[in-house]
């Protein structure tokens, strides 16, 4: 059984998750407003992977006898300054979540919740990838600043991300 604190900061990331998902499928629709479908295709298999984790804590929490609560999911922005600014806030909402994730693994700690923490232990771990990930294109951009030509190599780049999209996560 989940202790009553885990299960509710369990369901905030949950939703988190959701609103992660959210916001890039946002992001997506703006790239291709933008022309820039390879990017479009890099952000929407973000969001892809984004309802994967919301699968995983939707399990987890049901596996460990507790209730999934669904929250209202805050209306995310859907338009940028420029494509810089938009993965700009790609990264630095890869380190916010980051930050979240972390918070969930000290209070699993203070509970002395093993399970949750070996849970939580696969999130912090993608979120290494995710803010690698993230830093690498952002970068990319960066560094196409002011030219178009670089920029379409950057976007034909990003179209070849291929992410799965998995209903139902193995068990963990």
């Amino acid at each position: 059984m989940l202790d009553e604190r885990i299960e509710k900061a369990l369901n905030v990331q949950l939703n988190a998750e959701l609103y992660s998902a959210y916001l890039y499928w946002a992001m997506a629709a703006y790239l291709k407003d933008e022309d820039l479908p390879g990017m479009a295709n890099w952000m929407e298999n973000q969001a892809k992977e984004e309802l994967n984790h919301t699968v995983r804590f939707y399990k987890y929490i049901g596996e460990r006898g507790g209730r999934v609560t669904m929250e209202a999911i805050e209306r995310p922005p859907d338009s940028w300054d420029d494509v810089l600014s938009l993965f700009e806030d790609v990264y630095a909402h890869e380190q916010k979540v980051t930050s979240l994730i972390h918070a969930l693994v000290d209070l699993s700690d203070e509970v002395r919740d093993h399970a949750t923490s070996n849970f939580l232990q696969w999130f912090v771990a993608e979120q290494v990838e995710e803010e690698d990930s993230a830093a690498e294109v952002l970068g990319k951009v960066r560094r196409s600043e002011g030219s178009p030509q670089a920029l379409m190599m950057v976007d034909e780049q990003l179209s070849q991300r291929v992410a799965p999209f998995v209903i139902i996560p193995p068990k963990v």
